[in-house]
């Protein structure tokens, strides 16, 4: 029986760019509003933060935006933070603070989606053993090691495993080495299977379009991991929610509100 109590996506950022970062081969010219976001899970166990968003100081400050985001690796800038957007901020609207959050799940650890990880030192990061190799290797430019120049309680993993009855990890390599998926199934209603950046819009579900990154280019790992979320949904009657749609993310956001 699931432990999970409440749910809720909180967006902490937009970024725009070419719609081939998303979409391998597709969308030449066309930029996209890409929503960047959390997902908090209260649980009997506790609460976990899938994902983390960015690092506000490093767009907030003029020398580090300059030094992460405005060079060649980043031909469309930097993204857009404010600091309400800020996570700790956004958990305060709740009545919670930072120390309220037990696990920190890193999907994997791009500047968008670990950067702000150093919000929640007292808080276990769970991260599969594949994707913390890749980050300290700094295997592409969306890596930032200063992301993690703070004390990170990491818990490394991997494969597919349960954090608690209701919240499973579901490896889904290809976007990077070790990119995770997370199904979280509520007390009412189907399960919601965040997909992360395996499919960042709904048309790479639909039409399995691969991630516009993807590890050592192996387009192959990132398509089994397409196929793999929509047999696992088709299996259980979870609802796939891709991980940067603006279009999805706006129909179901209810923020401060919740899903139970």
């Amino acid at each position: 029986m699931t432990q999970v109590k409440k749910f809720w996506p909180i967006l902490t950022g937009t970024h725009r760019y070419e719609k081939t970062l998303s979409t391998r081969g597709h969308g030449q010219g066309i930029i996209i509003t890409a929503p960047i976001l959390s997902y908090l899970i209260e649980t009997a166990h506790g609460r976990i933060l899938y994902d983390v968003g960015c690092d506000y100081s490093k767009i907030a400050d003029d020398v580090k935006r300059k030094k992460f985001y405005e060079h060649e690796g980043f031909p469309f800038g930097p993204p857009t933070m404010e600091e309400e957007q800020r996570l700790p901020n956004r958990l305060a609207e709740l009545g919670l603070q930072a120390e309220d959050i037990d696990v920190v799940f890193c999907g994997h650890l791009h500047f968008d989606h670990a950067g702000g990880v150093c919000e929640f030192c007292g808080a276990e990061v769970h991260v599969h053993e594949k994707e913390l190799e890749a980050a300290n290797a700094l295997a592409d430019e969306a890596y930032f090691k200063e992301d993690f120049d703070c004390p990170v309680n990491w818990r490394v993993y991997k494969g597919d495993y349960d954090l608690v009855p209701g919240v499973r990890a579901i490896e889904t390599p290809g976007h990077t080495a070790g990119h995770m998926s997370m199904m979280i199934e509520l007390p009412k209603g189907p399960p919601i299977l965040l997909c992360g950046d395996a499919a960042d819009l709904q048309e790479n579900l639909e039409q399995e379009i691969v991630p516009g990154l993807c590890w050592q280019d192996r387009e192959d790992m990132a398509l089994d991991s397409i196929k793999k979320l929509k047999h696992l949904a088709k299996e259980t009657g979870a609802e796939l929610w891709p991980n940067h749609d603006i279009k999805f993310f706006e129909s179901k956001n209810r923020f401060p509100r919740f899903f139970h």
